[in-house]
């Protein structure tokens, strides 16, 4: 056989234009529609059908399949989506990729490209000098979509002539004629090529030209389809190593699904392929069985009805191949250290502004919920389960009177510090590298001034916890009544905002809140008349006076802030124009 090195660098190369030309083309609809594509993916319901159909339309106009799966671990990773709503996506991306190989047979085969390739890439360069963003986009479009026939024409070149090279046939005929053997090993071809390529497009490409130069027939073609079905699920697999169990289990998922799907076809494999047959006659073509030129569009349509018919039937099997995920890959539990860090940051999450801002409100809220409830309310020397009790709040703070030697500077520099430093950076990392909208941007500064607030509110606690002890501790009543005020209020706060958390009758709740921060601003802006009274009486000293003064305001700050922290995290109201109202007055 007259096929040299040369000729195999010359194969290799035309299958690089080709890939150059589906990245240069994923990646320009990316940015044309990924901002769209990611806010559907983002809000989309639970509803099986609407997940199959947004992973559809995601990959269909994207062209990637690997980046709709991709963009599915990532958006798992950080707790967007969850394990159901992920399978169902990906299962939509697996009908979403056959749109490739429709385009490759029809443009690539059937009809001529090469004239017009070359012409359209001149085309789409002269756009890539425009100003707009989108323009430029639009230009590199359309050369990665000109790029993509060129490697099929280069490919088509590339490939050793079955009539000046008729020992391939002999040579390959080792191969096919094995029966089950042959179609397990073409499988496994499909398989390795796709994992090496990192690209089951460029295989489809490579499969679909063998077939139109006759080296393979239409039965091993379908098995290397199959493999690469199984191949395409690696990338997804490779991207979880280093991402959560949420993000490993959505990988481990859509190899399940890919791989359950090869195995029923494996089963029906002959009389699955003479309905494919049947139905390419019924379209118009010959018999796959009979020309090679008919196998092309076999090809396309076994690949879309096998995962049009695997996609039915498996979606009716998602909640039990989330459960078997769930037992795969079982939920970490990490090990408390020292100093606590950030549970949820992480650099896979900084890859999309959904996700990013997905992790930052997760990672804030579990610090406002956790360390800086526990250190507020152990400061004023009450417990964390009655605050979450249905105990009157009166009662509380009339049986909690003893010391809980909390030292809320130490507390500060373990539970929070660090993990509030690397939300600053991860927030500023965010808005420098990512490209964000306007509204993007004011969720991003709305959580970096809540976690200011959440420090700030740390600091009043610290002043008012060692004023709160000595008051305990002391034989003036009206000084240990003034206190338990103040503790009193405090805990109303704490726990109308967990009980709004909670979910249980939030207008009630947020009214709540909203006359508790009015009622702190306006305590803020006078003096305790009660304060004012007892020192006229002289019922308390000018030291207890001055304690309680500060304390009064320190307190009312406190309640302003914890409130303010609920409405910047948890959306009761537009946070950014109230705080800057705020400020105004």
């Amino acid at each position: 056989m007259q096929y040299g090195f040369a000729d195999i660098l010359q194969l290799i190369g035309a299958l690089g234009v080709f890939l150059f030309g589906m990245k240069v083309m994923s990646d320009a609809l990316l940015k044309l529609a990924g901002n769209k594509m990611r806010t559907i993916l983002a809000t989309m319901t639970s509803n099986r059908v609407f997940g199959i159909f947004t992973g559809f339309l995601i990959t269909s106009i994207i062209q990637s399949s690997s980046a709709t799966t991709l963009m599915v671990v990532g958006f798992s990773n950080a707790g967007l989506l969850t394990l159901t709503e992920a399978i169902s996506v990906i299962m939509g991306a697996n009908i979403g990729t056959t749109i490739t190989a429709w385009l490759i047979t029809i443009l690539g085969f059937k009809v001529s490209m090469s004239a017009i390739a070359l012409p359209l890439v001149g085309f789409g360069f002269a756009f890539t000098f425009a100003k707009k963003e989108n323009t430029k986009n639009w230009g590199s479009f359309i050369i990665g979509f000109a790029l993509i026939f060129i490697g099929i024409q280069f490919l088509k070149e590339a490939m050793p002539d079955i009539k000046n090279n008729p020992e391939i046939l002999a040579f390959l005929s080792k191969y096919t004629d094995l029966g089950y053997a042959s179609i397990l090993l073409f499988l496994l071809i499909g398989t390795v090529l796709t994992v090496v390529i990192q690209s089951s497009s460029a295989t489809m490409a490579l499969t679909l030209v063998m077939c139109a130069q006759g080296w393979i027939p239409f039965e091993m073609a379908v098995a290397m389809v199959l493999g690469e079905n199984v191949g395409t699920t690696i990338t997804a697999n490779l991207a979880a190593i280093v991402a959560n169990f949420q993000a490993k289990r959505t990988a481990r998922a859509h190899l399940i699904f890919n791989f359950l799907g090869v195995l029923w076809m494996l089963i029906l494999f002959y009389p699955f392929l003479k309905f494919v047959s049947w139905l390419s006659q019924q379209m118009g073509s010959e018999s796959p069985y009979i020309s090679a030129a008919a196998v092309p569009v076999a090809i396309s349509l076994f690949h879309t009805t096998f995962n049009v018919f695997n996609t039915f039937l498996l979606s009716w099997f998602i909640n039990p191949i989330a459960k078997l995920v769930e037992k795969l890959v079982p939920e970490r539990v990490l090990p408390e250290k020292e100093i606590d860090q950030p549970k949820y940051l992480s650099s896979e999450t900084l890859k999309y502004p959904e996700t990013a801002i997905a992790t930052l409100i997760k990672e804030s809220k579990f610090l406002f919920k956790r360390p800086v409830f526990q250190i507020v309310a152990h400061a004023l020397n009450i417990h964390r389960g009655d605050i979450k009790s249905d105990v009157k709040i009166k009662q509380i703070i009339k049986e909690s009177q003893e010391d809980f030697q909390t030292d809320v500077e130490e507390l500060y520099y373990t539970k929070v510090k660090t993990i509030y430093g690397e939300i600053i950076r991860f927030a500023t990392t965010t808005q420098s590298t990512l490209d964000l909208s306007k509204e993007q941007n004011a969720s991003i500064s709305e959580i970096k001034i809540a976690c200011r607030k959440m420090v700030e509110i740390l600091k009043d606690a610290r002043e008012v916890n060692k004023n709160v002890n000595i008051a305990l501790s002391s034989d003036n009543e009206y000084l240990r009544n003034e206190y338990d005020g103040f503790r009193k209020k405090v805990a109303k706060v704490l726990r109308a905002i967990y009980l709004f958390r909670k979910g249980e009758d939030t207008n009630k709740y947020e009214s709540k809140l909203m006359e508790l921060k009015q009622e702190a601003k306006e305590n803020i802006r006078r003096s305790n008349k009660s304060i004012d009274r007892l020192i006229r009486k002289g019922l308390i000293t000018a030291e207890m006076a001055s304690s309680l003064f500060n304390d009064n305001t320190n307190v009312n700050d406190m309640i302003k802030k914890l409130i303010e922290v609920a409405e910047l995290l948890y959306g009761i109201k537009d946070s950014i124009l109230e705080y800057q109202s705020i400020n105004k007055q």
